[in-house]
């Protein structure tokens, strides 16, 4: 027979198996019924709660915390508000991620399953707006856009033009009018 045991929810139990008493002790409570603290203000002796990141929370690939402790070590200001490395993690994942979209875009247009700073180059420069942002930037090993001033392209002379249309006079008189 289980020796009679003063239950902490106020009730004599029989059984050493009482579930308000195993449910108390697991929560750090002794005899005595007080909760014993431990780091944190967490319960003593209770599983540790699995820590959630900030990134995980804002929903984001970017290193909030790593921002926001480069953001206090660089002094850029004399406080960093807790947003503040949230919202440039943000801006920055953006950034990263149209670029990488359209360097991708180039090297799939060059056939090439690996993009290379060419690729990115050329993805920055084609567009308007990562152009005008990154537009004092070299990108080493980038080269540069393919361009030739009309000027210096060979002009169509009126000899030429003259000489295709004898040559195809089929095309041009063979053509009769719809009809309605």
């Amino acid at each position: 027979m289980a020796p009679r045991i003063a239950c902490l929810a106020g009730v004599d139990c029989k059984e050493s198996t009482c579930l308000a008493r195993l449910a108390m002790e697991a929560a750090g409570a002794g005899a005595g019924g007080k909760m014993k603290k431990g780091a944190g203000g967490r319960k003593a002796g209770g599983p540790r709660k699995k820590s959630v990141t900030r990134s995980v929370k804002a929903g984001l690939q970017f290193p909030v915390g790593r921002i926001g402790r480069y953001l206090k070590k660089g002094r850029y200001a004399q406080r960093i508000g807790t947003g503040a490395p949230v919202y440039l993690a943000a801006v920055l994942e953006y950034l990263a991620a149209e670029v990488l979209e359209l360097a991708g875009n180039a090297a799939r247009d060059n056939k090439k399953n690996r993009i290379i700073p060419r690729h990115v180059l050329l993805a920055i420069r084609n567009d308007e707006e990562l152009g005008k942002l990154l537009a004092g930037v070299t990108i080493a090993h980038g080269g540069v856009l393919p361009n030739i001033n009309p000027v210096l392209l060979p002009k169509k002379t009126v000899e030429k033009a003259a000489a295709k249309e004898a040559k195809s006079p089929k095309k041009a008189a063979g053509k009769s009018p719809k009809k309605a």
